[in-house]
C-alpha cells in the first residue's frame, strides 16, 4: 500500500533567469526564515519580511513610489487615509499634548480631533488655516502639532501654508500636511516646511475607487519609527491586493490629474454663469477668496476638485442629482470618472446645521471630483442638471 502524499506548503516558487515586468501580487501573511539568526537579521537589519502586519512587499513597493513623488524616503502604507492620520496621532501624541487643526478639515478628521483624541487626554482646538494670525492665536504652550489640508475638503479654501510653517518653525510644533487634494503634482509639503505628509491613497493616487489605503511619512527618522510602530501595534495594516491595485493606478496618476484639472477649470467656468448656481469655488478663478495665494502656492494650477452652491437648498440638490444620472452621486473623490458629493448628507453630516453653516456648507452645497471624461459631455450633463435644479 502506497503512503498518501500531501502537497500542503511543499511547493517552492519557481526560479527564473528573467524578471516579471509587472509587480507580482504577494498575498502571503507570513514569511519563512532559514534559522533564528536569519529571523533576527530581518528584525534588526531590515533584510526582509516576517509577518504582513509589520510590512509586506506590495506595501513597500507602493510606499517607495509615493516617496519618490514626495521627494522623500521611508514612508509607510496604511489601511486607509484615516488610519494614516491615526498612526501619526497615536505614534506622536500623549496625554497632555495639544493638537491644533484647521477648522475645515475632512469631516472624519474633525471628529477624530473633537471627539476621540480628547478621550485619550489629548487637547485639541481648531483655527482658520487661511489666516495665520488665527492659527497663531490658537497655539498653546503644550501645542505639539498642527494639522492642515492645503486645499480644504470640501470648501476648497487654500491654507496660508507659509504663515503656518513659520509658526511651527518658531514654536517647534510639528507641521502635518494632508496632501490628498493637492497631491505632489501640485504641492510638495517638505519643500515648504512640513514635518509629516499624509495621503489618502484611496483617492487620486490609486484613482479607480477599488483600493482603500493611506500613506504617511516623516522627515525625521525617529518620528517615522514612532509612526510605524503605531501602525503595526494598532493593526492599521494595508491589503497587499489594494497596494497592488494602487500601484497600477499610480502609473497613470499624472496623466489623469492633468486631464481632470482641465475639465475642472472648464466646468467651474460653465457653472459659474448658470442662474441656479449661487457660487462656484475653484482656486484659479479670480472670485475665489484665496485666489492670489492659490496662484502662488500651487504654481497657477487648480487641481481636479471644485465645489458649488445651488440656490434653493435641499430641494434643488435633490433635483440636481436626479437630473444627472451619468454623474455618480457618491461620497468619494479621485475616481477616473466625475463624482458628485453632498457634504451635508455625507462627510459633514455629523456636524450640526449651525456647524456646517459656519463653514459655508449649506443644503445646496456640492463637492465635485472631476474626472477624465470628454469635457463637452461633462459640461452639458452638469448644466442640464443645473437647469432642473433651477426649476425646483
Amino acid at each position: 500500500m502506497k503512503t498518501p502524499k500531501s502537497l500542503v506548503r511543499r511547493t517552492s516558487w519557481p526560479e527564473s533567469a528573467s524578471q516579471p515586468l509587472v509587480t507580482p501580487l504577494q498575498p502571503s501573511v507570513v514569511y519563512t526564515s532559514g534559522d533564528p539568526d536569519a529571523l533576527d537579521a530581518i528584525y534588526t537589519e531590515k533584510t526582509g519580511f516576517s509577518y504582513a502586519r509589520e510590512g509586506h512587499p506590495n506595501a513597500s513597493v507602493l510606499a517607495s513610489k509615493i516617496d519618490y513623488l514626495e521627494g522623500t524616503s521611508g514612508g509607510i502604507i496604511t489601511g486607509s487615509g484615516m488610519s494614516a492620520i491615526a498612526a501619526v496621532f497615536l505614534g506622536l501624541l500623549k496625554a497632555g499634548d495639544h493638537v491644533l487643526g484647521g477648522d475645515q478639515l475632512y469631516g472624519r478628521t474633525l471628529r477624530l480631533m473633537t471627539q476621540d483624541l480628547p478621550r485619550l487626554g489629548i487637547e485639541t482646538s481648531l483655527g482658520d488655516p487661511t489666516d495665520a494670525a488665527s492659527m497663531r492665536a490658537a497655539m498653546r504652550p503644550n501645542t505639539r502639532m498642527i494639522i492642515v489640508e492645503v486645499i480644504s475638503n470640501p470648501t476648497i479654501r487654500v491654507a496660508d501654508m507659509e504663515g503656518i510653517a513659520q509658526i511651527t518653525k518658531e514654536t517647534g510644533a510639528l507641521l502635518v500636511v494632508d496632501n490628498t487634494f493637492t497631491t505632489p503634482r501640485l504641492y510638495l509639503p517638505f519643500e515648504h516646511g512640513a514635518d509629516i505628509v499624509i495621503h489618502s491613497v484611496t483617492k487620486l493616487m490609486a484613482g479607480h475607487s477599488d483600493a482603500t489605503l493611506g500613506y504617511a511619512v516623516a522627515q525625521d527618522p525617529a518620528l517615522m519609527t514612532a509612526i510605524n510602530d503605531a501602525n503595526v501595534t494598532w493593526g492599521l495594516t494595508p491589503s497587499p491586493f489594494d497596494c497592488w491595485l494602487a500601484e497600477r493606478g499610480l502609473h497613470t496618476f499624472d496623466l489623469r490629474l492633468d486631464k481632470a484639472e482641465r475639465n475642472a477649470s472648464a466646468l467651474a467656468g460653465a457653472l459659474a454663469g448658470h442662474p441656479a448656481v449661487e457660487r462656484v469655488l475653484y482656486p484659479t478663478r479670480t472670485d475665489h477668496p484665496d485666489h492670489n495665494r492659490a496662484m502662488g502656492l500651487l504654481g497657477g494650477r487648480g487641481g481636479n476638485m471644485m465645489s458649488f452652491i445651488l440656490k434653493g437648498g435641499r430641494a434643488a440638490a435633490n433635483a440636481f442629482t436626479r437630473a444627472a444620472p451619468e454623474i455618480a452621486f457618491a461620497p468619494t473623490l479621485g475616481d477616473v470618472a466625475t463624482t458628485l458629493s453632498h457634504p451635508p448628507s455625507s462627510s459633514h453630516r455629523g456636524l450640526t446645521p449651525e456647524g456646517r453653516a459656519n463653514l459655508g456648507i449649506t443644503e445646496g452645497f456640492f463637492r465635485v471630483s472631476v474626472g477624465v471624461e470628454d469635457e463637452g459631455i461633462l459640461v452639458t450633463e452638469m448644466l442640464r442638471a443645473a437647469d432642473e435644479a433651477g426649476r425646483a
